[in-house]
């Protein structure tokens, strides 16, 4: 095995990982504890073979470029802007707060001003991957809560990239001003060179960031389509995963950026092409098996020795993550107006240290800024802190349940906790005899080209503000905001409307809708739409007129073309009456 170190490390990563997971499922916890578990058993910690830690480590780097690039196809530069006023004081507030707890128990360790700095921001900045998994295990990626967790994660992506630059001058300033009253003159480092690497490193931030906007925009989603139309779906694959790799390699060779983020905006510049989705699922069989081997290799680092030298210490570190910064983040969300179960939720997705502090920690070992025990209570903190984190979910769901079946769709709306901002006033629309359409995705849009071209008069309403804003700019009537409001609805006026069409795939909450308008309107035609006979049988109980299930659709219009329309019309009238197509 010492001759294949690269297959020993994948083979008895996964199998180990497998393994332990599997018997941490059945014991009813979380599979990433038998991860971290199997990584320490191959640990140079524990007897037996011991795994390459250098491998392990790419290897799991790879996992988060390819979690990064998937969160990035469902990411636009719109949706991402819009959660900007609360990611950046927040993350910025939040890292600020969690550094100077780390600086001051570093002082209580006797550490020099350096060290504390660098131990504290090491405490500041979450796993990207443990946060990701989380948000997607819950389904809250695309929620504003997933919104407001991923801006949180750039930011703090954004401040690593720039702290690495400067923590060799900032250590050398620090530590002369701990030793004298004024810098040495023969110093290497001065203020003036600390600005000047600052503003070196924004501007290839800016730089990277404008050609991705200017060139990859066009590039990145040229050549997929150009992929996909030659047919091959080796090819396909093989070009999502050059692209991701590539861009983030590029991203980190050429600007100082790191894999993730370069990941990341790889990922967003696709997010409009049709193909986006085909591309994320293509990509999420690797990105899961190397998501595994980023936990298996946090394992490894792992001195389970810390824990018997220096206990009061390890247990103020947990405290500054699981506690600390976590109060922190929940008093700044709170303090922009977020729901509690917002606040608490991006708490807790927070409460744990990953990737970014295991490289500030060997940057400060290597620059003998850091002693070898802030490294190793780092790790131990990290591991630690992964395997608790789910219990803070757990507890959120415990103690503030949502409730199944809200009264009102903005009861579920402030019971999910998502920071939706109710409109203070908007106006009822002057349209009579209308369509209302909910939602224009590709669903929505087909139905709303259409009504266009009949000159039929119809709103919109949509939450994406980019979509929202170029059916302005066409002179389409619209309302951006979350169509489950009730004012948006009565602004919607449908009670002079025709028809209402719930075009959105969120079954639960299209059936607050049709609920909603039912009571406003008991005589309205409200068509939607479903993907299951349970999501057919929910709108239909909750009032929608007809409910169509895409699915079956399909089928009819693949037999009415190979085998004309009476075929499609029989099995149309053979279809029983539970299936996909359910009137009231």
């Amino acid at each position: 095995m010492a001759h294949h170190p690269l297959i020993a490390t994948i083979a008895l990563g996964l199998v180990l990982a497998f393994i332990f997971g599997a018997a941490a499922q059945r014991l009813r916890i979380s599979p990433l504890v038998g991860y971290l578990l199997a990584g320490v058993l191959i640990g140079p910690q524990t007897p037996g073979f011991v795994a390459d830690q250098a491998l392990a480590g790419e290897l799991a780097e790879i996992g988060v470029i390819l979690l990064m690039f998937g969160v990035g196809l469902h990411f636009s530069l719109g949706s991402l802007l819009s959660v900007a006023s609360i990611a950046i004081p927040g993350a910025i507030g939040q890292i600020a707060a969690a550094t100077l707890l780390g600086m001051g128990l570093a002082w209580l360790q006797g550490w020099n001003m350096s060290a504390g700095f660098v131990f504290g921001l090491a405490l500041s900045v979450a796993s990207t991957v443990v946060l990701l998994r989380a948000m997607q295990e819950r389904r809250l990626l695309e929620t504003s809560r997933g919104r407001i967790a991923v801006g949180w994660l750039v930011v703090e992506d954004l401040v690593i990239v720039v702290a690495l630059v400067l923590i060799p001058a900032l250590s050398e300033l620090l530590s002369e001003a701990a030793s004298t009253a004024a810098p040495n003159a023969d110093s290497p480092f001065s203020q003036r060179d600390i600005i000047t690497t600052l503003a070196f490193t924004l501007g290839q931030v800016f730089a990277f960031v404008a050609l991705m906007l200017v060139v990859g925009r066009r590039v990145i989603p040229w050549i997929l389509h150009w992929v996909a139309h030659t047919g091959s779906r080796e090819l396909f694959r093989l070009s999502v995963l050059a692209i991701a790799l590539g861009v983030a390699y590029g991203a980190t060779a050429l600007f100082g950026i790191s894999f993730a983020l370069g990941a990341f905006f790889a990922g967003m510049m696709l997010h409009e092409s049709p193909l986006s989705q085909r591309a994320a699922e293509e990509s999420l069989p690797l990105r899961d098996a190397f998501a595994v081997l980023f936990f298996v290799s946090v394992g490894m680092l792992f001195n389970p020795g810390i824990v018997f030298t220096h206990p009061q210490a390890l247990a103020a570190t947990l405290f500054i993550i699981l506690f600390g910064k976590s109060i922190a983040a929940l008093l700044i969300v709170r303090a922009f107006g977020y729901p509690m179960r917002t606040a608490l939720t991006i708490s807790a997705s927070l409460a744990q240290i990953g990737e970014f502090s295991f490289i500030l920690a060997g940057i400060g070992v290597t620059l003998q800024i850091l002693p070898p025990e802030g490294r190793d209570l780092i790790l131990a903190g990290a591991l630690i802190s992964i395997m608790v984190n789910p219990i803070f979910f757990y507890a959120i769901d415990r103690f503030m349940p949502q409730p199944v079946q809200p009264k009102t769709a903005d009861a579920a709306l402030a019971a999910s906790g998502a920071a939706v901002e109710e409109p203070a006033e908007i106006p009822i629309t002057q349209l009579r005899d209308h369509a209302v359409l909910i939602g224009y995705g590709r669903v929505g849009s087909v139905i709303g080209e259409e009504l266009a071209r009949r000159k039929q008069p119809f709103l919109v309403i949509e939450e994406q503000g980019e979509i929202a804003t170029r059916l302005q700019e066409r002179g389409i009537e619209v309302v951006s905001a979350n169509g489950a409001l009730s004012k948006v609805l009565e602004a919607a006026n449908l009670k002079n409307a025709r028809w209402l069409f719930v075009a959105i795939p969120d079954a639960f909450e299209a059936g607050q809708i049709v609920n909603q308008a039912r009571e406003q309107n008991p005589d309205l035609s409200i068509i939607a739409r479903a993907h299951s006979d349970a999501e057919v049988d929910h709108l239909t109980a909750h009032g929608a007129s007809v409910t169509i299930m895409g699915e079956r659709e399909i089928a009819l219009g693949m037999l009415e073309y190979a085998l004309g329309r009476d075929a499609a019309n029989r099995a149309t009238a053979g279809q029983s009456p539970e299936t996909d197509r359910r009137e009231q």
